[in-house]
């Protein structure tokens, strides 16, 4: 009989393991393990911001791209003025020194459609011959480019651009050098070559030619 009272000790004991087993779940609570894994975030958290810092200083470098495009329109409006070249010439032999300036300047490498000659007085030989099949085949040669052109007073506004202008004084009205040059000089790309009276050319063109 006083053994009765030792069984429920017994059962009990028998529940001890249940605590053990209680106890090896607790075991599991040792769950620092888990703890590790929040460390392991901060590894790749440092890899994450090193490359917005190497896109900011693109974007820097970016911001100064506007300040780029402002030098190059800084240097854009320099366009160079075409040069200006006097020869010294009679109205009477002003166009026979602007035809020894297109030699020269053919001999030189100038390409004939680099080059425009302009009279302010009697037309050259070769527009007078050209006009008489009409002003359409006329002006078909000067807009083909492939050759010398010759135009006077008159048709110089029609012309368009070249790299090269002659202009033969070799006389005219009054205001012919007036009306003529300055509209071979803006005909005149690279290089305007006057042939005239020096006199005469500088108190249009400037002293400075």
């Amino acid at each position: 009989m006083p053994l009765l009272p030792e069984e429920p000790q017994i059962h009990e004991s028998a529940q001890g393991p249940r605590a053990t087993s209680a106890s090896g779940r607790t075991a599991p609570t040792p769950r620092p393990v888990p703890g590790p894994r929040p460390a392991a975030h901060p590894r790749p958290g440092p890899f994450r911001p090193t490359p917005p810092v190497q896109r900011t200083p693109h974007d820097v470098a970016a911001k100064p791209g506007p300040s780029g495009p402002a030098a190059h329109t800084a240097a854009a409006p320099a366009p160079a003025s075409p040069q200006i070249q006097l020869i010294p010439a009679s109205a009477e032999g002003a166009l026979d020194a602007a035809e020894e300036a297109v030699d020269l300047l053919l001999d030189s490498g100038r390409a004939p459609g680099e080059v425009l000659v302009v009279t302010t007085g009697e037309q050259h030989p070769w527009a007078t011959h050209e006009l008489t099949f009409g002003e359409a085949s006329y002006w078909a040669q000067h807009d083909a480019g492939d050759d010398v052109f010759y135009a006077d007073a008159a048709a110089v506004g029609r012309a368009t651009t070249r790299p090269v202008v002659v202009v033969a004084v070799n006389g005219g009205p009054d205001s012919a050098a007036a009306t003529v040059l300055p509209l071979a000089l803006g005909r005149a790309g690279a290089l305007l070559i006057v042939c005239g009276d020096p006199q005469q050319i500088n108190s249009v063109l400037g002293a400075g030619v």
